[in-house]
């Protein structure tokens, strides 16, 4: 390299220097606000995070402030880049500080050889550290705050749980248990768990309202109501199904006919009410014809009634969890000793305890539901008490007892004088003297 262009690289050099150098400076310039207020909010911003969601990492929470800082500073760099010098300006600002005049510009521009090379050139742009440092020390120390202050997470008051009235979670239970079992058809388990869920849908304020509670008492008595005229109905199909398949030979013609009605109308309950078997078993006993039920295999039969005690028992399985909770009465009524133990279940037997009911043993219920009675108290028999000292007494207060008769006048009442109405005898005494004036007219009228 010849000794001009060595001379030309060495203070094209310098002039990059100086030109970074002075660029840097309005980037810091520019940045320092920016960064001061993004540190504060940052900081703030991090003590409320790490208080109310403590569930956010302290590196999660760095990687978010840094995310921060670096828009605000490509931000403050493009507002910034509008300042910026170029190494040329640098080149003129470089030989008015070192007094070369104008000797680097005409060398620039190739009038004049560039200057030699010389190490003890002026600073032409000084730092001043404490105006420069502080925006960036002040910035880290404030998030240095946010992230390492000791602060402990929010105690969050955990809320009651919600109780939903009671009827729901029964119809709730009711329902899972007749969806579990599939005996009944699934669109009225669907309509009544849509309907269940309306009520739910409320606000949690209006679940216990006297227009929510009466829907709700509706819709649970809907159920009872539904579930109780398919059993009843299921139960006579059973009944009349069972009649016309035993001792055929032995009925008349009317007995057959009267089971068959009885059967039919069964089916048609069956077949027309609002909870209906599944669809499955509903077709399998429409195809029963009454009249000709010895086409019917053994196997069928059976198969029939097994599906059937199978529904008999959902409804009597869901009809038992819907009972869960409101007999409460007898807790507090009873002993609690023996409950629900005993004999007496089978049919003629007797023992103690409850019974499971049915139609040829009574409704099964437990004639002593107060248990033991309880001796009576010996509160033995009312007598009067004396008073000593009357002045004491208050109204109400009994002083005395003591027999007595009614005196009773019985001579014969006077007529007086100034013109008093004369003693009557027989009819007319009671014409004359019980009866008022208007009273005798009517009479008269009516017996003349």
């Amino acid at each position: 390299m010849s000794l001009e262009q060595s001379n030309k690289a060495f203070w094209k050099d310098r002039a990059k220097a100086l030109s970074r150098r002075i660029n840097f400076g309005w980037f810091l310039q520019t940045v320092a606000g920016p960064l001061l207020v993004a540190a504060a909010l940052g900081a703030i911003a991090t003590l409320v995070v790490r208080r109310e969601f403590p569930q956010f990492s302290i590196i999660e929470i760095s990687v978010a402030l840094g995310i921060v800082l670096l828009l605000v500073g490509v931000v403050s760099f493009v507002i910034s880049a509008r300042r910026f010098e170029n190494p040329d300006q640098s080149l003129v600002r470089i030989e008015a500080g070192s007094g070369l005049n104008t000797a680097l510009s005409a060398a620039q521009a190739g009038v004049s050889p560039w200057p030699k090379q010389t190490d003890d050139l002026p600073e032409s742009l000084n730092w001043h550290l404490p105006k420069t440092l502080a925006p960036p020390i002040g910035a880290l120390v404030l998030l240095a705050l946010g992230l390492l202050i000791p602060i402990s997470a929010k105690i969050r008051d955990t809320p009651a749980p919600s109780s939903q009235p009671q009827a729901w979670s029964q119809l709730d239970s009711q329902l899972e248990q007749l969806a579990d079992d599939a005996m009944v058809d699934e669109e009225y388990i669907e309509e009544m768990e849509k309907r269940l869920e309306q009520l739910r849908s409320q606000e949690e304020e209006d679940w216990f309202s006297h227009a929510s509670l009466e829907a709700t008492d509706s819709l649970k008595e809907t159920q009872e109501s539904n579930m109780e005229k398919l059993e009843r109905d299921l139960s006579d199909a059973a009944s009349a199904l069972d009649a016309l398949t035993e001792n055929t030979e032995g009925k008349t013609t009317e007995q057959k006919q009267k089971l068959t009605e009885e059967f039919e109308d069964a089916l048609k309950g069956l077949q027309n009410g609002a909870m209906k078997p599944n669809p499955g078993l509903l077709d399998e006993i429409s195809k029963i014809d009454p009249e000709n039920l010895g086409k019917l295999t053994p196997e069928q039969l059976s198969h029939l009634k097994e599906n059937m005690e199978k529904l008999q028992e959902s409804l009597d399985s869901a009809g038992q969890r819907n009972g869960e909770g409101d007999d409460w009465s007898e807790q507090l009524l009873g002993d609690g000793e023996d409950d629900g133990e005993g004999e007496g279940n089978g049919p003629g037997e007797d023992g103690e305890g409850t019974g499971s009911g049915g139609i040829q043993r009574g409704p099964g219920h437990d004639p002593n539901v107060l248990r033991d009675e309880k001796d009576a108290l010996d509160i033995g028999d009312l007598t009067a008490l004396e008073a000593k000292d009357l002045s004491r007494a208050i109204p109400g207060d009994l002083l005395q007892l003591q027999d007595g008769k009614h005196t009773v006048d019985e001579t014969t009442s006077k007529s007086t004088k100034g013109g008093g109405a004369a003693k009557g005898k027989g009819g007319d005494r009671v014409w004359k003297d019980s009866l008022s004036p208007s009273e005798q007219r009517v009479l008269k009228k009516y017996f003349e």
